[in-house]
């Protein structure tokens, strides 16, 4: 991220991955949708392994104790309707992206930039949301 962000929404791959981000390459303040935490919130089901269970666990506790996520209000269902559409212009199955489409519409409604590990969950929607993709740093190889 060239310029560090003053605001942003963080998408839910940023969540998981929040520990190995560095913190200056974060905005500076960060918000995460009530979306995101659903999804959290699933992801130790979402496994049979004990030990990726628990790491999942632990991971949507440290977000809840966290975040306050900003909700899928009025708001964000009226932008919801918007973010549909530009996802179906542009030749997406919106239904296919729900989870990702309602986080952009969250984004919309507050007016905040989506932080992403995974930039093409949003393609088609730049004209409602600036969408900024973050990748983790590469390990240094010892020599």
């Amino acid at each position: 991220m060239p310029d560090r962000l003053s605001r942003a929404l963080l998408d839910t791959s940023v969540v998981i991955d929040l520990d190995r981000i560095p913190a200056d390459a974060l905005p500076i303040q960060v918000a995460v949708s009530a979306v995101t935490m659903a999804e959290l919130a699933a992801g130790p089901a979402a496994t049979k392994d004990e030990t990726e269970r628990a790491r999942r666990q632990d991971r949507l506790q440290r977000a809840e104790a966290t975040f306050e996520p900003l909700p899928v209000d009025t708001e964000a269902a009226r932008a919801y309707g918007r973010v549909y559409a530009a996802a179906r212009a542009h030749g997406h199955n919106p239904r296919r992206r729900f989870a990702d489409l309602l986080i952009a519409a969250v984004a919309l409604a507050n007016a905040l930039p989506v932080v992403t590990r995974n930039a093409a969950d949003f393609a088609g929607l730049d004209e409602l949301i600036a969408v900024v993709e973050i990748e983790l740093p590469r390990r240094e190889i010892a020599s």
